[in-house]
């Protein structure tokens, strides 16, 4: 994979869950009455894009062109 094609797809796995927590998205579940796991839908929401960002940035650390050996490309 190119450096550059890591780049972009690095910046889009960063920035999607960034607009989720703070864009206007967000507004739809702040609301108390939902619960979800005992939480109102709000905390859940942004629970939900924190475990999901850090998924995603875990699996861009495995596929990043620099942490690979001289062997492994």
């Amino acid at each position: 994979m190119s450096k550059r094609k890591f780049t972009a797809i690095y910046c889009i796995t960063v920035t999607i869950p960034f607009l989720m927590l703070i864009f206007p998205l967000s507004e739809i579940g702040n609301r108390a009455t939902p619960l979800v796991f005992g939480l109102p839908f709000s905390f859940f929401w942004a629970i939900l894009w924190i475990l999901i960002t850090f998924t995603a940035l875990l699996f861009i650390y495995q596929i990043d062109p620099a942490n690979r050996e001289e062997g492994d490309q």
